[in-house]
């Protein structure tokens, strides 16, 4: 059975492929989530209009290798948990982190993973936990795009500084 996790992880180009590294994950789809405006678009939400945050959306079959607890272990080694302001160079509310749980199980996990973080690093970290309430997909543009861009991808993460987040060994 699938289930779903979505996560707000900055950049979604960025945090996407990593996710797609790992057996049970059946899909990542790029899209926004958290505003109340319906079917927003990419130009609005980056121009920080809509209350949305760039999220991801992560199909995953739990049990086959992965499991909730183990996405947000990979969420949490593949951003900046303790940036306020945004992701990298990303910067503004729509690329800020959340966690947008499903079910009283995923906000449990997420509430426990992210209070250990902080114990372990002494430093407060700065991720919403939401309840989830709506996901709109991305442009299909945004879909896989570090596979119909790979160059572009390559310097964005080089640039941005996230290319030293990026790891399946976190």
């Amino acid at each position: 059975m699938s289930r779903y996790a979505y996560l707000a992880g900055g950049c979604f180009w960025c945090i996407t492929p990593i996710f797609e590294l790992w057996d049970g994950v059946v899909s990542v789809t790029s899209g926004y989530s958290g505003g109340s405006e319906k079917d927003p678009a990419y130009k609005d939400v980056k121009a920080q209009k809509t209350g949305h945050r760039e999220t991801i959306r992560v199909e995953y079959e739990e049990g086959v290798e992965i499991d909730f607890a183990t996405i947000m272990d990979i969420y949490l080694a593949n951003v900046d948990p303790y940036d306020s302001e945004g992701q990298f160079i990303d910067k503004g509310f729509s690329y800020t982190l959340a966690v947008y749980y499903t079910d009283e199980e995923q906000k449990r996990i997420a509430a426990e993973k992210i209070a250990a973080l902080e114990r372990e690093s002494g430093k407060k970290t700065f991720i919403a936990l939401e309840p989830f309430t709506a996901f709109y997909e991305a442009e299909e543009y945004h879909q896989d795009w570090h596979l119909k861009n790979p160059e572009a991808f390559e310097k964005e993460m080089e640039e941005s500084g996230r290319k030293a987040y990026f790891s399946k060994d976190r």
